[in-house]
């Protein structure tokens, strides 16, 4: 297979989750091996910021990046994630202000507005990486993110949560553009009530509504539309597994498994991962 780009710019707008102020998103034409880069337009100097796990520095709530110039771009996973399904290698991503647009709380609208868009095929190969063996990384209270060897990239995910309408979840496929957009895009980040006030109470999550987020209240769901697909829940840690596995730089091949598990471990894991070359072979 071969390297792919935009063939023209597509834009989208949205608010930021935790500033409320809004985001406005470019999603250029990169030359080959150029990879994902982001750049803060709105700082005095262009700020690049590869999409890479090695400029991963924070991993609550959201997965976010940063260069040596201090140039942060959060909430990247989502459009990560429909980057990786959509197969765009190479991409220049503007975005005016520290945060993505968080859009609907899904990968949906970035997903759809790619798949709307030209694809530019270029010459040179895509590299993918393929797992020589099995690589873990378990948290200090036993929950567990691994990768291990596979034909596909496919994903197994567990949740377990007291609320009874979420409780235990299990996602188990592998992950096909058919099944990411149907099943896995439309899956809106979730919380409960209670975190909700306490972030906000400290100046954070002012962009946050039941438009963009799953709120849980106990045993009740806050959103009056309910759930969009079945387990939303777990789907949506789904979402945030390709987009976080995508910050490798490769397509990868192989089987992910995570139980309880979100976005530091899935950071930690491409650190043990890439940690040792036997794990793994670029082809």
């Amino acid at each position: 297979m071969r390297q792919q780009s935009l063939k023209k710019t597509i834009m989208l707008k949205g608010v930021g989750l935790h500033s409320g102020l809004e985001s406005e998103l470019k999603i250029h034409p990169a030359a080959e091996n150029f990879g994902i880069v982001f750049k803060r337009v709105d700082m005095p100097q262009a700020a690049l910021v590869k999409g890479l796990y090695t400029n991963v520095v924070d991993t609550r709530n959201c997965t976010c990046l940063s260069n040596a110039d201090k140039a942060v771009v959060s909430t990247i996973e989502h459009l990560m994630a429909a980057l990786s399904v959509r197969g765009i290698d190479n991409a220049l991503i503007e975005v005016n202000n520290p945060e993505l647009p968080i859009m609907d709380g899904s990968g949906k609208m970035f997903y759809d507005a790619l798949k709307a868009a030209e694809i530019e095929t270029q010459n040179a190969e895509r590299k993918q990486l393929k797992v020589l063996k099995k690589v873990s990384f378990t948290d200090d209270k036993g929950n567990t993110a691994s990768l291990e060897p596979a034909d596909e990239f496919s994903v197994h995910m567990e949740i377990d949560f007291p609320s009874k309408i979420v409780g235990h979840q299990v996602f188990d496929a592998p992950i096909t553009p058919e099944i990411f957009a149907t099943e896995i895009a439309p899956c809106r980040t979730f919380c409960e009530k209670y975190q909700v006030d306490y972030l906000r109470s400290i100046g954070l999550i002012k962009g946050g509504s039941l438009d963009n987020a799953i709120v849980l209240d106990g045993d009740t769901l806050l959103n009056p539309d309910g759930f969009r697909v079945k387990e939303e829940c777990v789907k949506h840690k789904v979402l945030d597994v390709i987009g976080d596995l995508y910050t490798s730089g490769y397509q990868i091949i192989g089987r992910f498994e995570g139980i309880k598990t979100g976005h530091y471990h899935n950071n930690e894991l491409l650190k043990v991962l890439f940690s040792d070359k036997s794990n793994y072979e670029i082809k």
